[in-house]
């Protein structure tokens, strides 16, 4: 089986107006959208937390993990998930911070077979990101990057799958006013 990870730990200091993934969307908190598109996929998900407590902003019964050295950059919050994933075949990372990505693109991601399938958007890799358990030796255990160094490192493991949506993320408050 494969698991949806959703990365919300960062402490998401471009943005200068209190928490980036508690902040209102069209109503609605930035992480909420990111969790109900896993949601959507009809995975089970898990939301890897950190900087903030985000149990307000997620749906009653959705997994969490909590990752205590989230200042310690990506890369941790990315093994959390790993280890909490033990005993499935994948997951599919994506980003508490990019709220149109749709449920279709995790659908579609979790359903390729190469070792990583990235979502592509107009050509362009993006996020969700599924990686199968012989790769996860090979993922960085420190520092800010999750599966992009591996994929330029070892081309040869990636494929792309193109998928609706858009993932434009949510960094500052000029991003959110933008989408808002």
């Amino acid at each position: 089986m494969t698991l949806a990870v959703v990365l919300a730990a960062g402490g998401g200091s471009r943005f200068t107006a209190g928490h980036k993934l508690l902040a209102p969307l069209q109503g609605r908190p930035v992480v909420a959208w990111a969790v109900d598109a896993a949601l959507g996929s009809g995975l089970p998900v898990l939301v890897v937390t950190g900087a903030v407590d985000l149990a307000a902003a997620l749906p009653p019964g959705v997994a969490t993990c909590h990752n205590p050295d989230w200042a310690s950059g990506q890369a941790s919050s990315l093994q959390a998930a790993l280890r909490a994933a033990a005993g499935h075949e994948a997951v599919v990372i994506g980003l508490g911070d990019q709220p149109f990505v749709e449920a279709e693109a995790w659908r579609r991601v979790a359903a390729g077979d190469a070792p990583i399938v990235v979502a592509t958007y107009d050509g362009q890799r993006g996020n969700p990101v599924r990686l199968a358990t012989d790769v996860w030796p090979l993922l960085p255990a420190t520092g800010d990057a999750g599966a992009r160094s591996l994929m330029r490192e070892r081309p040869e493991l990636v494929s792309g799958v193109a998928c609706p949506g858009n993932p434009a993320d949510i960094d500052t408050v000029g991003d959110l006013e933008r989408w808002s």
